[in-house]
Protein backbone atom coordinates (compact mmCIF):
# COMPACT_ATOMS: atom_id res chain seq x y z
CA UNK A 1 0.00 0.00 0.00
CA UNK A 2 1.41 3.68 -0.47
CA UNK A 3 0.60 7.00 1.61
CA UNK A 4 -2.77 7.95 2.96
CA UNK A 5 -4.72 10.63 0.55
CA UNK A 6 -6.20 12.33 3.95
CA UNK A 7 -2.79 11.92 5.92
CA UNK A 8 -4.64 9.52 8.92
CA UNK A 9 -6.78 6.50 8.79
CA UNK A 10 -10.29 7.18 8.26
CA UNK A 11 -13.19 6.48 10.76
CA UNK A 12 -15.61 3.76 9.80
CA UNK A 13 -19.13 5.64 10.55
CA UNK A 14 -20.93 2.37 9.94
CA UNK A 15 -20.90 0.90 13.57
CA UNK A 16 -22.29 -2.98 13.39
CA UNK A 17 -19.39 -5.17 13.29
CA UNK A 18 -18.69 -8.06 10.37
CA UNK A 19 -18.21 -10.99 11.29
CA UNK A 20 -14.66 -11.91 10.88
CA UNK A 21 -15.36 -15.39 9.70
CA UNK A 22 -16.54 -14.06 7.02
CA UNK A 23 -13.48 -11.85 6.40
CA UNK A 24 -11.40 -14.43 5.83
CA UNK A 25 -13.97 -16.62 3.80
CA UNK A 26 -13.81 -13.22 1.68
CA UNK A 27 -9.85 -12.86 1.17
CA UNK A 28 -9.83 -17.34 0.53
CA UNK A 29 -12.25 -16.54 -2.31
CA UNK A 30 -10.97 -13.98 -3.25
CA UNK A 31 -6.93 -15.47 -3.30
CA UNK A 32 -8.32 -19.23 -4.94
CA UNK A 33 -10.57 -17.73 -7.64
CA UNK A 34 -8.40 -14.66 -8.71
CA UNK A 35 -5.24 -16.71 -9.07
CA UNK A 36 -7.23 -19.36 -10.58
CA UNK A 37 -8.76 -16.59 -13.39
CA UNK A 38 -5.27 -15.25 -14.02
CA UNK A 39 -4.24 -18.68 -15.14
CA UNK A 40 -7.07 -19.91 -17.27
CA UNK A 41 -7.32 -16.56 -19.20
CA UNK A 42 -3.46 -15.41 -19.46
CA UNK A 43 -3.98 -16.60 -23.31
CA UNK A 44 -7.30 -14.38 -23.90
CA UNK A 45 -5.45 -11.51 -21.84
CA UNK A 46 -2.64 -11.82 -23.95
CA UNK A 47 -4.18 -11.38 -27.25
CA UNK A 48 -6.03 -8.95 -26.23
CA UNK A 49 -2.93 -6.61 -24.92
CA UNK A 50 -1.75 -7.72 -28.04
CA UNK A 51 -4.90 -5.95 -30.10
CA UNK A 52 -4.10 -2.95 -27.95
CA UNK A 53 -1.03 -2.39 -29.00
CA UNK A 54 -2.05 -2.60 -32.57
CA UNK A 55 -4.96 -0.44 -32.18
CA UNK A 56 -3.11 2.23 -30.20
CA UNK A 57 0.71 2.04 -30.73
CA UNK A 58 3.22 3.20 -29.08
CA UNK A 59 0.90 2.96 -25.87
CA UNK A 60 1.27 0.15 -23.04
CA UNK A 61 -1.90 -2.00 -23.39
CA UNK A 62 -1.76 -1.78 -19.85
CA UNK A 63 -2.93 1.38 -17.87
CA UNK A 64 -1.49 2.03 -14.37
CA UNK A 65 -3.82 4.32 -12.04
CA UNK A 66 -3.22 5.56 -8.52
CA UNK A 67 -6.96 4.62 -6.80
CA UNK A 68 -7.36 5.15 -3.03
CA UNK A 69 -9.15 2.10 -1.10
CA UNK A 70 -9.17 0.91 2.50
CA UNK A 71 -8.54 3.69 4.60
CA UNK A 72 -7.84 6.21 1.97
CA UNK A 73 -4.45 4.21 1.06
CA UNK A 74 -3.70 4.81 -2.41
CA UNK A 75 -2.95 1.64 -4.38
CA UNK A 76 -1.62 1.14 -8.30
CA UNK A 77 -4.80 -0.07 -10.65
CA UNK A 78 -4.13 -2.03 -13.29
CA UNK A 79 -6.33 -1.93 -16.44
CA UNK A 80 -6.43 -2.71 -20.26
CA UNK A 81 -5.85 0.81 -22.06
CA UNK A 82 -9.17 1.51 -23.89
CA UNK A 83 -8.38 5.18 -24.03
CA UNK A 84 -5.53 7.49 -25.98
CA UNK A 85 -2.33 7.35 -24.52
CA UNK A 86 -2.45 11.12 -22.92
CA UNK A 87 -6.02 10.72 -21.84
CA UNK A 88 -5.46 12.24 -18.50
CA UNK A 89 -3.77 15.25 -20.66
CA UNK A 90 -7.44 15.82 -22.11
CA UNK A 91 -9.57 15.37 -19.41
CA UNK A 92 -9.31 19.21 -18.35
CA UNK A 93 -11.03 20.27 -21.78
CA UNK A 94 -13.80 17.37 -20.85
CA UNK A 95 -14.95 18.44 -17.61
CA UNK A 96 -17.91 20.79 -18.38
CA UNK A 97 -18.76 17.86 -20.37
CA UNK A 98 -19.01 15.72 -17.59
CA UNK A 99 -21.95 13.58 -17.19
CA UNK A 100 -22.23 12.73 -13.47
CA UNK A 101 -22.64 14.85 -10.59
CA UNK A 102 -20.53 15.23 -7.28
CA UNK A 103 -16.86 14.52 -7.75
CA UNK A 104 -16.85 11.39 -10.45
CA UNK A 105 -16.39 12.09 -14.23
CA UNK A 106 -18.71 10.09 -16.24
CA UNK A 107 -19.09 10.75 -19.96
CA UNK A 108 -21.18 8.34 -22.44
CA UNK A 109 -19.65 9.10 -25.52
CA UNK A 110 -15.98 9.99 -24.61
CA UNK A 111 -13.82 11.03 -27.25
CA UNK A 112 -10.85 9.52 -25.42
CA UNK A 113 -11.78 6.03 -25.89
CA UNK A 114 -10.26 4.22 -28.94
CA UNK A 115 -12.08 1.83 -31.30
CA UNK A 116 -10.93 -1.56 -29.16
CA UNK A 117 -11.63 0.25 -26.03
CA UNK A 118 -15.30 0.69 -26.93
CA UNK A 119 -15.29 -3.24 -27.59
CA UNK A 120 -13.82 -4.33 -24.37
CA UNK A 121 -15.24 -1.24 -22.06
CA UNK A 122 -18.81 -3.12 -23.07
CA UNK A 123 -17.76 -6.63 -22.49
CA UNK A 124 -16.04 -5.27 -19.40
CA UNK A 125 -12.73 -6.98 -20.49
CA UNK A 126 -10.61 -3.88 -19.61
CA UNK A 127 -10.87 -4.98 -15.88
CA UNK A 128 -9.25 -8.17 -16.45
CA UNK A 129 -6.18 -6.61 -14.60
CA UNK A 130 -7.43 -5.94 -11.68
CA UNK A 131 -7.54 -9.73 -10.87
CA UNK A 132 -3.73 -9.24 -9.62
CA UNK A 133 -4.83 -6.18 -7.71
CA UNK A 134 -7.29 -8.40 -5.94
CA UNK A 135 -4.67 -11.32 -5.63
CA UNK A 136 -2.20 -8.92 -4.03
CA UNK A 137 -4.91 -7.57 -1.60
CA UNK A 138 -5.44 -4.17 -2.94
CA UNK A 139 -9.14 -4.91 -3.78
CA UNK A 140 -11.84 -7.81 -3.90
CA UNK A 141 -14.61 -9.09 -5.77
CA UNK A 142 -16.85 -7.26 -4.26
CA UNK A 143 -17.06 -3.77 -2.83
CA UNK A 144 -17.49 -0.09 -3.56
CA UNK A 145 -15.17 0.46 -7.39
CA UNK A 146 -11.77 2.44 -6.08
CA UNK A 147 -12.08 5.72 -6.47
CA UNK A 148 -9.47 8.50 -7.90
CA UNK A 149 -7.41 10.78 -5.61
CA UNK A 150 -8.77 13.94 -7.51
CA UNK A 151 -12.30 12.31 -6.29
CA UNK A 152 -11.62 11.62 -3.05
CA UNK A 153 -9.91 15.34 -2.37
CA UNK A 154 -13.41 16.51 -2.70
CA UNK A 155 -15.03 14.16 -0.86
CA UNK A 156 -17.24 15.12 2.49
CA UNK A 157 -17.23 12.99 6.28
CA UNK A 158 -20.22 11.49 4.93
CA UNK A 159 -18.46 10.40 1.75
CA UNK A 160 -15.75 9.08 3.04
CA UNK A 161 -17.63 6.01 4.33
CA UNK A 162 -17.34 4.49 0.70
CA UNK A 163 -13.22 3.69 1.82
CA UNK A 164 -14.00 1.57 4.81
CA UNK A 165 -14.33 -1.25 3.24
CA UNK A 166 -11.94 -2.92 0.76
CA UNK A 167 -12.81 -1.65 -2.96
CA UNK A 168 -13.88 -4.42 -5.29
CA UNK A 169 -14.22 -5.16 -9.10
CA UNK A 170 -17.98 -5.04 -9.03
CA UNK A 171 -20.51 -3.66 -6.64
CA UNK A 172 -24.48 -3.07 -6.44
CA UNK A 173 -23.78 0.21 -8.41
CA UNK A 174 -21.95 -2.24 -10.99
CA UNK A 175 -24.92 -4.42 -11.80
CA UNK A 176 -28.30 -1.72 -11.92
CA UNK A 177 -29.39 -1.94 -15.63
CA UNK A 178 -29.19 2.03 -15.75
CA UNK A 179 -26.02 2.71 -13.57
CA UNK A 180 -24.85 5.27 -16.13
CA UNK A 181 -28.04 7.31 -15.50
CA UNK A 182 -27.30 7.27 -12.08
CA UNK A 183 -26.15 10.10 -9.86
CA UNK A 184 -22.92 10.21 -7.64
CA UNK A 185 -24.99 10.49 -4.71
CA UNK A 186 -27.41 7.83 -5.62
CA UNK A 187 -24.28 5.72 -6.63
CA UNK A 188 -22.45 6.50 -3.03
CA UNK A 189 -25.53 5.39 -1.21
CA UNK A 190 -25.99 1.60 -2.88
CA UNK A 191 -22.30 1.46 -1.53
CA UNK A 192 -22.89 2.42 1.59
CA UNK A 193 -26.03 -0.03 1.32
CA UNK A 194 -23.18 -2.98 0.51
CA UNK A 195 -21.22 -1.54 3.41
CA UNK A 196 -24.12 -2.06 6.04
CA UNK A 197 -25.15 -5.70 4.10
CA UNK A 198 -22.17 -7.23 3.17
CA UNK A 199 -22.25 -10.90 4.14
CA UNK A 200 -21.53 -14.35 2.33
CA UNK A 201 -24.56 -13.71 0.63
CA UNK A 202 -24.86 -10.42 -0.89
CA UNK A 203 -21.10 -11.02 -1.99
CA UNK A 204 -22.35 -14.18 -4.33
CA UNK A 205 -25.25 -12.37 -5.46
CA UNK A 206 -23.35 -9.09 -6.36
CA UNK A 207 -20.97 -11.60 -8.31
CA UNK A 208 -23.23 -13.76 -10.25
CA UNK A 209 -25.36 -10.46 -11.20
CA UNK A 210 -22.25 -9.07 -12.59
CA UNK A 211 -22.60 -12.36 -15.54
CA UNK A 212 -25.27 -11.04 -16.51
CA UNK A 213 -24.42 -7.28 -16.77
CA UNK A 214 -21.31 -8.81 -18.68
CA UNK A 215 -23.31 -11.15 -21.03
CA UNK A 216 -26.01 -8.51 -21.51
CA UNK A 217 -22.94 -6.41 -23.16
CA UNK A 218 -23.93 -3.16 -20.44
CA UNK A 219 -20.32 -1.57 -19.88
CA UNK A 220 -19.22 1.74 -20.10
Amino acid sequence: MRDNVQGNVIDNRISETVDKRYCKMKRAFDVVLSAMLLVVLFVPMAIVALIIVIDNPGASPIYVQDRVGLDGRTFRLYKFRSMVADAEKQLDSLLTQNEMNGPAFKMKNDPRITRFGRIIRKACIDELPQLLNILKGDMSFVGPRPPLPREVAQYNEYQMQRLSVIPGLTCYWQVQTDRNSCSFDEWLELDLKYIKERSVKTDLIIFFKTFKTILGMEGI
